[in-house]
This record gives structure tokens, C-alpha cells and sequence, in this order.
């Protein structure tokens, strides 16, 4: 039984990740498939069994917002930062705490003109975890922000150093929070940098919308 589930784990992670129409990764080889060659790396031997269990479980709960923004807003997601390059556009649920791969408190996205796409979901702690939350976690940083409603951003150390409204976008201040440890998980589109690298190379076609 275990080694069926290990197999349908690993089935669905080869399953397209990439909305179709929309640019595809370069890094295939000459005549594979990008989606499935890249896929396929992400469930290499670098992989654990159960971080691969995880994905399954981490898709099979988003797969609903994949391809519609509008039901993670309706399930109390907002727009956190503009699009971070080779990384994507967060929209937060500030409802959500812990680590649970069915619950993701940040959801990462990319846009094609008026489509967008899940590509990654996020944690983020105010220090490196003790223990990793998932095996062979790897963790990036974001520096202490002022954030807007509008998505954007200015970075600032302290809430007191806060505008009302960004000065650049007019957009009234939403919150403030301290240097972060972030945590990424790309589960919806593969990343030459592995399942937790910080930046996705393979995003640069979207930097720009």
C-alpha cells in the first residue's frame, strides 16, 4: 500500500503544471516534453519520499486557485507585493498560521495578460525554524516592509517609519512586519533550483507582467 501511494504521489507530480498557451520552460531536452522533463526533476533522488507526499497533498488542496484568482481572494487571500522577479505576485491569508501544506497562508502567482497561475505556495517565520518544517527545507529572506494595499511595498525597519499611503501609488498603508525567514514550495510549476529555492529562473518570461 505504501509503495502504491509513493507511485500515485510521484504520477501526480509528473501531471502538466503549466497553463496551456503560456510561455514553457526552456531547460527540456530536445524533443521531451518541458513540462513532464522538468517535472520529473523535481521528484528526483534530491526529493524525500515524503516531501513528494507532501506536493500530492499540497496540489491536491490548491488545485482549485491554480487557474482562479478569484476563488483565493474569496477565500481571504490579498495581494501583498507587486510581481518579484523570477519569483512571482503573494497574495496572503493573514487567517492562516502553521505549517500545514493543505493550508498555505501565502499563495504565489504569475501572470499572462489577464490569466494568472499558481506557481508556488509560501510560509514565512520571523526566524529560521529549529527543525525543518518539511525535510531538506531551504529558506530565503525578505527584509522588514511596509506593505499597501495595492500590493506594494517599502522597505522600512521600523512600522513607525510607515506612510499612511505610498507615497509612489497613493495606496493606504496595510501593515508592517519585522526581517522574515520565507519558505517556498513550488508545487505548480517546476524550478531548476529545487521545490525550495528561493527564485524560479524559469519565471523570467513573466518579470514583466
Amino acid at each position: 500500500m505504501k509503495r502504491l501511494i509513493w507511485l500515485l504521489a510521484g504520477a501526480l507530480l509528473l501531471l502538466p503544471m503549466l497553463t496551456p498557451g503560456w510561455p514553457v520552460p526552456r531547460a527540456a531536452a530536445a524533443g521531451t516534453s518541458p513540462m513532464l522533463h522538468t517535472a520529473a526533476a523535481a521528484t528526483s533522488a534530491t526529493v524525500a519520499p515524503e516531501v513528494i507526499a507532501q506536493m500530492a497533498k499540497a496540489r491536491f488542496a490548491t488545485a482549485k486557485y491554480v487557474n482562479d484568482l478569484d476563488a483565493a481572494k474569496a477565500d481571504g487571500y490579498t495581494i501583498i507585493t507587486p510581481m518579484i522577479p523570477n519569483m512571482g505576485y503573494h497574495f496572503l491569508n493573514p487567517k492562516i498560521e502553521g505549517v500545514d501544506v493543505t493550508k498555505p497562508p501565502i499563495l504565489v502567482y504569475v501572470r499572462n495578460g489577464g490569466a494568472w497561475q499558481l506557481v508556488a505556495i509560501e510560509w514565512v517565520f520571523p526566524k529560521k525554524p529549529a527543525v525543518a518544517p518539511l525535510k531538506g527545507a531551504r529558506y530565503g529572506s525578505f527584509g522588514a516592509a511596509c506593505h499597501y494595499v495595492d500590493g506594494s511595498f517599502v522597505m522600512a525597519s521600523a512600522e513607525a517609519r510607515c506612510a499612511k499611503t505610498n507615497a509612489k501609488t497613493g495606496a493606504a498603508f496595510s501593515f508592517w512586519h519585522p526581517p522574515l525567514v520565507t519558505l517556498h514550495f513550488w508545487i505548480w510549476y517546476p524550478n531548476p533550483n529545487g521545490v525550495f529555492g528561493e527564485f524560479n529562473p524559469l519565471l523570467t518570461p513573466f518579470n514583466n507582467s
